[in-house]
């Protein structure tokens, strides 16, 4: 994830980081540019009193209406995934803090307090590579079963499995059992709704014709145009192709927010504060 200052305005303007989508789409806007030259062209020397393209100037302002309340929809639902799965993860951080906070008040030797520490941690990091659909190198084993599976879901069964022994030992009451099993039933809550975000994408046919729409839009846009500004039209097709295809790669990229772009989520630096503060709280004594 990129950090930056919000108001430094002229480093945003004249800079160029390799996220700005001009280095992403520079060939589709010579593409477009070269294909809206060819219409003008034709439209000037074939065309040039056409009355039925007088006429298309009203047309394309009530398709630019239409196209901006798809796009405010598009990146507001984009945007609606990347912020949840910050809040599912901000709440990872607070389960993992209270489960270590618990377990830190019990009588535990250091044996079982870096075993405690290892789970919790294992767990963090075991779920970013699951969201990556990668899987964690464990310095534990797990069961054979684990291993076709869903390995934080296992990891989580491990942590369940050492918490159940304290509670059938008498080390921890109701109380302390009850409180444990929820911060944990939290935990394994966001993974599964992490999950839910990551298996479910846009709808397949929104974005497709999203996309055929903002392509036929920009390319026709010279038949409304080329009267007024002439060859003008082609830089403004170009730039209006330019602004609308960027807001919708924008929204592509954080529609997924686990992966490993720029503006996806810091999840390696949220696994190190979890470890880092796991450590902290049960090793302290």
């Amino acid at each position: 994830m990129i950090k930056y200052n919000p108001k430094s305005w002229l480093t945003f303007i004249f800079s160029f980081h390799k996220s700005d989508t001009v280095r992403i789409l520079w060939k589709e806007l010579i593409y477009i540019a070269a294909l809206t030259a060819i219409i003008t062209f034709l439209e000037l020397h074939f065309y040039p009193t056409s009355s039925v393209l007088k006429n298309l100037t009203s047309v394309y302002s009530l398709l630019g209406f239409v196209i901006s309340l798809l796009l405010v929809f598009r990146t507001n639902t984009a945007y609606d995934r990347w912020w949840e799965g910050r809040k599912l993860w901000g709440s990872v951080v607070n389960d993992t803090r209270n489960l270590s906070s618990l377990l830190s008040s019990l009588e535990l030797n250091t044996a079982e307090r870096s075993q405690f520490v290892e789970l919790i941690t294992a767990f963090s990091k075991s779920m970013k590579e699951h969201l990556r659909r990668n899987k964690l190198e464990l310095s534990f084993p797990l069961d054979e079963s684990s291993k076709a599976g869903n390995q934080p879901l296992w990891i989580a069964h491990e942590l369940r499995k050492s918490l159940h022994e304290l509670r059938v030992t008498d080390r921890i009451d109701s109380i302390q059992w009850q409180q444990l099993s929820r911060h944990l039933d939290n935990l394994i809550d966001s993974l599964g709704a992490c999950e839910r975000i990551l298996n479910t994408p846009i709808p397949f046919s929104y974005s497709l014709f999203f996309k055929k729409f903002i392509f036929i839009y920009v390319v026709t846009m010279p038949l409304a145009f080329v009267e007024l500004f002439e060859y003008w039209s082609v830089l403004i097709s170009t730039f209006v192709f330019y602004a609308l295809v960027s807001m919708e790669i924008l929204a592509e990229e954080i529609e997924d927010p686990f992966g490993r772009d720029d503006n996806d989520l810091p999840l390696d630096e949220i696994c190190e504060r979890i470890e880092e503060g796991t450590k902290q709280v049960l090793m302290r004594h």
